[in-house]
């Protein structure tokens, strides 16, 4: 299959569609990147709907404890509303990953609980 020659037309239509990051307030990007790690962290943890993905723990566990750096770093720079649902997706994800595990970390050594404090 022959690769496309690309205009100048497709490549003055294509940014016009792309958004260019510096446009990009950092609010955007920390929420949008955050949204990212929790649907990661939760098909890994085995919430999805898909019975392809099989749960991986170990996977789970870094993306949350990267979701945890993030949210904890930057909950006082994004606002009191967007730092609150982050925490609430984080704490979400902390409490299923507890009980998907077969031997549940002790109180406190669970993913991201060394940034975020003991999850009940």
């Amino acid at each position: 299959m022959a690769e496309k020659e690309w205009t100048d037309e497709d490549v003055e239509a294509l940014d016009t569609l792309t958004r260019d990051i510096s446009d990009v307030p950092a609010v955007e990007v920390i929420t949008t990147t955050a949204v990212h790690l929790m649907s990661a962290a939760a098909v890994k943890i085995g919430l999805a709907d898909d019975p392809e993905n099989e749960k991986d723990l170990d996977e789970a566990r870094k993306l949350i404890e990267a979701l945890a750096g993030l949210v904890v770093a930057s909950a006082p720079h994004v606002g009191n509303l967007h730092a609150r649902s982050l925490r609430d997706g984080l704490r979400t994800l902390q409490l299923a990953f507890r009980e998907a595990s077969t031997f549940p970390d002790k109180r406190g050594e669970g993913p991201g609980e060394k940034l975020t404090g003991p999850v009940n």
